[in-house]
């Protein structure tokens, strides 16, 4: 065998170097013939004593350097083999199946195996299934957890095809097998020193008092410090006690700095500063509410603060009463089971009316949509806008694609009446058409751009207004020039409404106009039981001074006798989950806006006794509309955004797709005990 292994490459050509040499002398030999016999002849014994040398050697040495060779190789390969065993990085060597071939100490000792473990690599790590294995990848890498360290595994692919194409075993020539080389890098303390210092990074709050005028204005004035007194030091105990900074920087506002080790465990105890503020009472009969908003996880301190800044923004557009936290790529909701409180002033209102009418008396067109599948509120909200317009000499659209049969009455006052223009409603390719640079567009009761009735328009039209009145999620109409968003109104129509009182002076709308709105707040706040205030009455009131009919709008309201029976249907078969919140299903088969009936039957559960919230589902569609509502002890509003939707705290909805009716029920129901398990229920 050793006969039979040739060397080659540079130790080739060192040992050959003699005999090489050996023929050149051979070649000048000849020519010294040539020149001078004799010279040549002695050359010529040397050449042959030379020879003799050189062939004599290399006969000897060469068994013997193959030999040494052979040798160095082998104690070579056993070194590798002996170092590898030894290396202090956990290796093993698996099959394509995963299953272990073969371990070094490091490895062992750390999965505490012997040596000869040959079951599969996911025994040991169930996180290593087998297809996460590498198969077309030549290299994996991924972090997992194993007892009390994190390592790094990264996983090579060593193919086998060279070894079976020169193997006197195998015949395929074609094989495809490879094994799989596993390193283990130990990160445990790299992982601990950069949760650490990511603890120990800065973040900015905002916190907020959401109604400290009114609750002043509800206790003496000579009492007044004290109650400012009080609430300062539950705020600065609060954060005092997390290590951290507060800065008053206005009567009713503070800013504070915090690690992030500090709100993570903010986030633990749900925020309890909403609930502590609440216990300030010296006689004040308004409760003290707070909006906090926590910006972390910035590239820099300023992009926190901004960060900060747009959680409290939505803290407030919610309804205030919750904490908001904001990083780079989440926001997180805590709290808002508080009502908010009615402003009584209209100062606002009046601002905004000004505003409108200076925007859209600088345009040459309205364009005016809701959200899809419109209801009266949306409705009349857009007629009270499109009056707004008119009485501005602005051509206006109103934006409505399929008409369902709650709102079909509303729309038939204005469809075919000489009063208003023929395109007083279009559909949203004739809007697109007429969006111009000079248009500009107003998006009544939806500030969630995928709902709105045409999505497209919010990127057409440069100028936007938004009049809503629901709570603000993290998907809102960006840049819009005006943005008029109350969660304390009881409709977007009730705020249309006093707007009109101001522009131009006041704008007195038609009887059908009115009509309109006020079917919108009739539906909105189920017959002024829900969510009224005493602007909603003063709304209602002006409606009726303007010709609104109490007896018309109830006639548009009339339901026929399939619909009333899907709805008592629907209240029969409710289901009392933990013995507090009725689920029912609410046919949609003949009914052509069965949403709307499963609104009704929801508001028609809560007058059960001992039920704080009612759920109805309606597959229409495709999807599973879900209608959610309350009186005043559960947020539904939470309870629908983490099913994708959103709304108030007494009225929300969300739209399930690609689930069945009873795999929509179960996933209320796991979410509503998650939540009670997590004390946002009780």
């Amino acid at each position: 065998m050793k006969k039979r292994i040739k060397i080659k490459g540079r130790l080739r050509i060192y040992l050959q170097a003699s005999l090489i040499l050996g023929i050149l002398l051979t070649f000048l030999n000849i020519a010294i013939y040539l020149l001078d016999f004799q010279s040549g002849l002695l050359l010529t014994c040397f050449l042959i004593f030379y020879f003799t040398v050189i062939f004599a050697l290399m006969f000897y040495n060469k068994p013997i350097i193959m030999n040494e060779l052979i040798s160095f190789a082998t104690q070579y390969g056993q070194i590798q083999k002996k170092l590898l065993r030894e290396l202090d990085m956990p290796y093993a060597l698996l099959d394509e199946s995963g299953k272990v071939i073969w371990t070094n100490r490091a490895f062992e000792t750390v999965t505490h195996k012997e040596k000869g473990y040959n079951r599969s690599i996911t025994n040991l790590f169930p996180v290593l299934t087998k297809d996460r294995l590498p198969g077309e990848e030549d290299e994996v890498q991924m972090d997992l957890e194993y007892e009390d360290s994190e390592f790094t595994v990264r996983m090579k692919r060593i193919p086998l095809t060279d070894m079976a194409a020169n193997s006197e075993i195998f015949q395929e020539t074609n094989y495809k097998g490879y094994l799989i080389a596993l390193y283990l890098y130990d990160e445990t303390a790299l992982k601990i020193a950069l949760r650490e210092n990511d603890n120990q990074s800065l973040a900015i709050g905002l916190i907020y008092l959401d109604n400290y005028e009114e609750a002043l204005e509800s206790v003496d004035e000579v009492r007044r410090s004290l109650l400012t007194a009080l609430i300062d030091r539950k705020v600065n105990k609060y954060v005092a006690s997390l290590d951290g900074i507060t800065k008053k920087i206005e009567k009713d506002k503070y800013m504070v700095i915090l690690r992030k080790e500090s709100v993570m465990h903010m986030e633990e105890t749900r925020f309890d500063l909403l609930e502590d503020v609440k216990t300030v009472n010296i006689g004040n009969e308004m409760a003290v509410t707070l909006s906090i908003g926590i910006g972390l996880d910035g590239l820099t301190y300023a992009q926190n603060y901004e960060f900060s800044r747009t959680a409290i923004d939505l803290a407030l557009g919610r309804g205030g009463d919750q904490a908001v936290v904001k990083t780079s790529d989440s926001i997180t909701y805590y709290g808002g089971k508080s009502q908010q409180v009615e402003k009584n002033t209209r100062v606002k209102a009046r601002v905004k009316a000004h505003a409108l009418n200076e925007i859209i008396s600088t345009k040459d067109k309205v364009i005016i949509m809701g959200h899809r599948l419109a209801d009266a509120d949306s409705f009349g909200a857009a007629v009270g806008v499109y009056r707004i317009a008119k009485a501005l000499s602005r051509r206006a659209y109103i934006v409505l694609n399929d008409v369902t049969t709650s709102v079909q009455p509303v729309v038939d006052l204005f469809r075919g009446n000489s009063d208003y223009d023929e395109d007083m409603i279009i559909s949203s390719a004739r809007a697109v058409e007429e969006a111009e640079s000079n248009t500009v567009l107003v998006v009544v009761d939806v500030n969630k751009p995928s709902i709105t009735e045409c999505p497209e328009l919010l990127r057409l039209c440069k100028s936007i207004v938004v009049l809503d009145h629901h709570r603000q999620g993290a998907e809102t109409i960006e840049n819009a020039t005006l943005s008029y968003v109350e969660p304390y109104a009881s409709s977007t129509c009730e705020m249309v409404a006093e707007i009109l009182q101001y522009i131009k002076d006041g704008i007195k709308p038609k009887a059908d106009e009115a009509d309109a709105m006020y079917s919108g707040i009739i539906i909105d706040t189920n017959n002024f039981m829900s969510k009224t205030g005493v602007r909603t009455f003063e709304a209602a009131a002006y409606l009726r001074r303007n010709g609104a009919d109490v007896t018309r709008v109830r006639k548009l309201f009339r339901e026929d006798v399939l619909e009333y029976k899907t709805k008592a249907d629907a209240v029969s078969q409710a289901e009392i989950h933990r013995g507090h919140y009725a689920i029912s299903v609410c046919s949609s088969e003949g009914i052509s806006s069965p949403t709307v009936i499963g609104a009704q039957a929801a508001n028609e559960l809560l007058n059960i006794k001992g039920v704080k919230a009612s759920f109805i589902l309606t597959d229409f569609q495709g999807k599973i509309y879900v209608s959610a509502r309350s009186i005043d002890e559960v947020n539904v509003q939470v309870i629908m955004e983490r099913l994708g939707g959103g709304g108030h705290m007494n009225i929300a909805g969300a739209q399930i797709e690609d689930a069945s009716i009873p795999e929509a029920v179960k996933l209320i129901k796991d979410t509503l005990n998650k939540m009670i398990e997590e004390g946002d229920l009780s």
